[in-house]
């Protein structure tokens, strides 16, 4: 991962409707706050859902996160410990991204990961097709069905 010897958490955060990957975070560690700021810059592009579905992660059991989600009125929908199918497409991506990414690089610096990262996450959008959604793309889906 990161700075040779160094260990790394990723926050990814995907869109279910149509698989689009809205956050690839590498980092040192995670935490609710990293959630929290991530939640803030999505919203202001995407909007706010109504539910949030997530894994039992300390980042996401946090005081910090918890509060933030009722005070904005999102349901936190969490997976049963040890049940990764309750949360199929982000584990999923996960894969994608790990053999994508992860495991084809060397990183030296954080910073390499996290453009790396960056330009993965554009060119999965805009390129990577998925059964579910017709062969499209995500951009593609979305555009697509953008009227629904």
């Amino acid at each position: 991962m990161p700075e040779l010897g160094k260990k790394g958490r990723i926050l990814n955060i995907i869109d279910d409707y149509n698989r689009e990957a809205l956050c690839v975070e590498p980092d040192y560690s995670q935490s609710g706050h990293s959630v929290v700021r991530c939640l803030n810059q999505l919203f202001q592009f995407k909007g706010k859902p109504e539910e949030i579905r997530c894994d039992n992660g300390p980042e996401f059991l946090s005081q910090v996160f918890t509060e933030y989600c009722a005070k904005e009125a999102i349901s936190i929908r969490y997976i049963q410990p040890g049940k990764p199918t309750q949360n199929a497409y982000i584990e999923r991506f996960n894969r994608s991204y790990r053999e994508d990414v992860l495991d084809a690089y060397l990183f030296h610096t954080l910073e390499e990961l996290q453009d790396l990262s960056f330009t993965w996450k554009e060119d999965y959008n805009a390129n990577h097709p998925h059964q579910a959604l017709n062969n499209l793309s995500p951009f593609m889906y979305l555009e697509q069905n953008q009227h629904l």
